[in-house]
């Protein structure tokens, strides 16, 4: 009885390890982003509920995948770092076949999925997303150009496009506005996360936008990238995808944001870089929230 109590915990203790691998927090983000996508893709009414269901966990399991994949290629980075030394891969918890295995392994059962239950498309178009995080991103563009996150960030931006893709058969232009707020958010929200955890990806040997152009520069940047996105957000009333409320909220957020931004610049402190950040993810998940709440709205 004792053996047997000791490999369940040893089995929970492991599939624990395996679902850290996930990055949970930034998949819940993704997931909630491709939902949003699936209920503004249908004008009136809701999306089909064997869609959203088949469609949320095809998505959330290609975004584990990758997560995963991006782990298993940057554990030697991730043990130089101290955000990142206690996942499971740089503390020997698993090793590089269990987590490439694992990568493949639910990353295929999502494929499968989307495509024999949700339709091609939105299978080929996870893919790429796939394809695009966890080679391109990961393997070229992180450890070469401090430009990484900017480039790197379309594959990020997805997920709204892939929502979209699983209801209608194909990416309208609507989804497409989806993509370019994410995309313009992203840059912001990452280097607000990069210029407190500098010292980090100097020790990694990454060329982060603040390692390699310095503090101010890359609060400029943030500060630069924040009105971009603000003007983004404005677009879809612009093109009458929503209404009033959104763009109020809209509005709202985005002069908080640029509050942020704007301190960041003037007056910068590794705590305000932190608040900015977690504050850059309560605003696009606010955002979406928003553009949902609009869609439903009788006006």
């Amino acid at each position: 009885m004792k053996t047997l109590t000791l490999d369940s915990a040893d089995a929970l203790r492991r599939l624990r390890h395996f679902y850290v691998l996930t990055k949970p927090r930034v998949n819940t983000l993704i997931v909630f982003c491709a939902m949003i996508g699936m209920f503004l893709a249908v004008p009136e009414g809701l999306p089909s509920a064997q869609i959203v269901l088949f469609a949320t966990l095809g998505i959330a399991c290609v975004a584990g995948a990758a997560a995963a994949m991006n782990c298993l290629i940057e554990q030697q980075i991730d043990a130089r770092m101290a955000r990142t030394r206690a996942r499971p891969l740089p503390r020997g918890e698993l090793s590089s076949a269990e987590t490439l295995a694992f990568s493949l392994v639910l990353g295929g059962a999502g494929l499968l999925l989307l495509y024999n239950a949700v339709n091609p498309l939105t299978m080929w178009l996870t893919l790429a997303t796939f394809v695009g995080y966890a080679v391109v991103y990961t393997v070229f563009l992180k450890p070469r150009t401090p430009q990484n996150i900017v480039i790197g960030g379309a594959s990020g931006a997805m997920p709204p496009v892939l929502g979209w893709a699983a209801v209608t058969g194909e990416v309208g232009s609507d989804a497409l506005l989806l993509f370019l707020i994410i995309f313009a958010w992203t840059p912001p929200h990452f280097w607000a996360l990069a210029l407190y955890r500098s010292a980090d990806y100097a020790r990694a040997g990454l060329p982060m936008l603040p390692v390699t152009h310095g503090s101010r520069y890359t609060r400029l940047s943030v500060l630069l990238y924040t009105i971009i996105l603000f003007a983004v957000t404005l677009l879809p009333f612009a093109t009458r995808m929503s209404g009033a409320a959104y763009l109020a909220a809209a509005v709202v957020l985005g002069l908080a944001f640029l509050r942020y931004a704007w301190r960041l610049y003037v007056d910068y402190s590794d705590k305000l870089s932190q608040q900015t950040f977690r504050f850059s993810i309560v605003y696009l998940s606010s955002l979406f929230a928003a553009l949902l709440v609009d869609h439903y709205l009788p006006y």
